[in-house]
């Protein structure tokens, strides 16, 4: 997920950005997956996996805000 952002922040355009954050929410998904699915096999208990959904949902909201602003920024210069 880190690796997608910076490579979208290493690109050129905004809209290329936003796109790899895009992509990175996807792979945080995953990591949602993964880890729900490992208690569901008997890897983790479910106790197990609280703070790392924690924190992955409070990391899904940042990059949510950040592809919104980014967003009604390149909005406003096209407006």
């Amino acid at each position: 997920m880190a690796a997608n952002i910076a490579e979208g922040y290493g690109r050129d355009g905004t809209g290329s950005y936003v796109q790899h954050l895009k992509i990175a929410q996807g792979s945080l998904k995953e990591l949602e997956t993964h880890l729900l699915l490992s208690t569901r096999v008997g890897l983790l208990p479910i106790e197990g996996i609280d703070a790392a959904m924690a924190l992955s949902e409070e990391t899904g909201k940042m990059l949510r805000s950040l592809i919104r602003r980014l967003q009604d920024t390149r909005n406003e210069h096209d407006g």
